[in-house]
């Protein structure tokens, strides 16, 4: 009797369902998923790699930059030049380009601070640019243009019957008008950048000293960083940009991206290069890379800051990182074959423009950021198979992430917030450069950065308005939670089955992406 109720049980046991399943889950587990993860671990460890190499490389460079005095902008002798001109006063015509599109909370600022500018009044051309879809946003900043022009400015206002082009197509037809024809420089302002008084005696000199010079840009400040955590985080990653990637970029190749804004073009490079261009949404970067090859260089003024406005609701940022992520995947894709047949550029140029510039910076170090810190290390807790030494999951990223946060030590204590965001904002990022190399849908998408202006100090002096609880499903960002499930999941995972640490990561990362798919992070401005 006692051998037939064993032999049932042993039948039970081998039939048992939920055996069988884990059988089956590791079988799969071994014979399928651990040599694909392997593969993408290598992968990855190769673009690792990559972006710590290119780290190191600018990390060396701007400490030899700055510990022996060498950027370029300080061997000028700014002073003698600006006595020169001054003493012979012969004074070239600059055009000063404000674009915007219903711009009405920073129309004021800007209008006010480049007509606040210093320059002698018969060679300088404002044109305010307005795409404004509001007509009576229309007829305010018409009436701003009006009231400097009776303080004696020389301001134009212009405006379309389309957005054909959107930024770049506004431009493009600004230096149509006949007016702009004599002039020898254009510069560029967003509507919520605020130069100073002086911005042209510290910008034009250059070009006039050095003939070879095509653009003289100047880095950013921004006058809400203390906003909230989110522009905080920001300014941490922008800063690197200013004083590392563009320095390095002007000091070692005399080329770096343009900025967009707060910089100086001679006429002449910018019509050499073709002009503005419309085929994707970086047409700043599109002009910089197409005047570099004409061999035009240029010049980056990291003394010389232009006021500005950091995208202090997500909303807003995060369709400005689609823009800024989208944009150079899909140019890289269109010049690809122009910069490697380029004859007028070293090869020096084209390995820079190409590996360092476009590859490493503008592709890489997102889907690193994302495939490998959010989807493949966690993937290695759930298939015990794959083995990931400690250097390449915990060491090699540290020492990235240190070189990135060096250059804003102010918010240094913020560093563990800063890698936790930008981990989550890599999924966008990717998903932007996958959607650019590939020309998907969305890739021309176009969508004007929203500014608060003055909204955000008004708003502690007037009651706002409840929410409407339909705005929470707006916040909503399906992709955030579905990672953020996944990372719980690994985190549960290895605290059940593992025998390291590995889990606090996963909760902070898990915890980072619930937050910002539930729409709580950023300011909240009530309509």
């Amino acid at each position: 009797m006692r051998n037939i109720v064993s032999r049932k049980l042993e039948v039970n046991e081998v039939y048992d369902p939920t055996i069988s399943l884990i059988d089956a889950w590791v079988r799969i587990r071994e014979s399928t998923i651990a040599p694909i993860l392997k593969i993408a671990i290598y992968i990855c460890i190769g673009m690792s790699i990559m972006l710590f190499l290119e780290r190191v490389y600018m990390a060396i460079v701007i400490v030899c930059v700055k510990c022996l005095g060498k950027k370029r902008y300080t061997k000028y002798q700014l002073d003698a030049i600006k006595e020169e001109l001054e003493k012979k006063r012969n004074y070239p015509k600059v055009l000063v380009q404000i674009p915007m599109f219903n711009e009405k909370e920073v129309y004021k600022l800007s209008i006010g601070a480049v007509s606040g500018m210093s320059w002698p009044s018969d060679c300088l051309v404002v044109q305010v640019l307005d795409d404004s879809t509001n007509e009576v946003l229309r007829e305010m900043v018409e009436l701003e243009c009006r009231k400097w022009m009776e303080k004696g400015v020389n301001i134009k206002y212009e405006t379309r019957n389309n957005r054909n082009g959107y930024k770049a197509g506004a431009l493009r037809e600004g230096l149509k008008k006949e007016y702009a024809e004599d002039c020898e420089f254009v510069i560029i302002f967003d509507a919520d950048f605020q130069p100073e008084e002086d911005f042209l005696w510290r910008t034009i000199p250059y070009l006039l000293e050095n003939p070879e010079l095509g653009l003289v840009q100047a880095r950013w400040k921004f006058v809400n960083a203390d906003e909230c955590l989110m522009t905080r985080l920001q300014e941490m990653s922008l800063d690197y940009h200013f004083s590392v990637e563009q320095e390095v970029g002007s000091s070692t190749c005399s080329f770096f991206g343009f900025n967009g804004t707060a910089g100086v073009w001679r006429m002449s490079a910018l019509n050499d290069a073709g002009g503005w261009k419309d085929r994707t949404t970086v047409e700043d970067m599109d002009l910089a890379v197409r005047a570099s090859l004409k061999g035009w260089k240029f010049l980056f003024v990291g003394d010389l800051s232009v006021k500005n406005e950091l995208p202090s609701t997500f909303k807003a940022y995060r369709y400005q990182q689609h823009r800024w992520s989208c944009g150079p995947a899909n140019l890289f894709r269109k010049m690809f074959k122009e910069i490697v047949t380029c004859e007028r550029v070293s090869i020096w140029k084209k390995w820079h423009v190409i590996y360092a510039f476009f590859f490493v910076r503008k592709i890489i170090a997102h889907w690193v950021t994302f495939f490998f810190y959010c989807i493949v290390i966690p993937a290695t807790i759930l298939v015990p198979e794959v083995h990931l030494p400690k250097l390449l999951a915990i060491y090699l990223p540290a020492a990235i992430t240190l070189l990135n946060a060096a250059s804003t030590l102010r918010s240094i204590h913020l560093l563990v917030f800063w890698i936790l965001f930008e981990n989550v904002m890599s999924l966008h990022r990717s998903k932007a450069t996958i959607i650019g190399l590939f020309e998907a849908n969305r890739v021309n998408e176009w969508v004007v950065t929203e500014k608060l202006g003055n909204t955000m100090k008004q708003k502690y002096n007037t009651r706002a308005p409840k929410r409407p609880r339909s705005r929470i499903r707006e916040r909503v960002q399906v992709l955030e939670l579905i990672v953020g499930v996944y990372l719980l999941q690994c985190a549960i995972y290895n605290i059940i089955f593992g025998n390291n640490h590995f889990f606090i990561y996963l909760l902070l990362q898990a915890g980072a992406f619930f937050i910002v798919g539930i729409g709580y992070v950023g300011t909240f401005v009530a309509n």
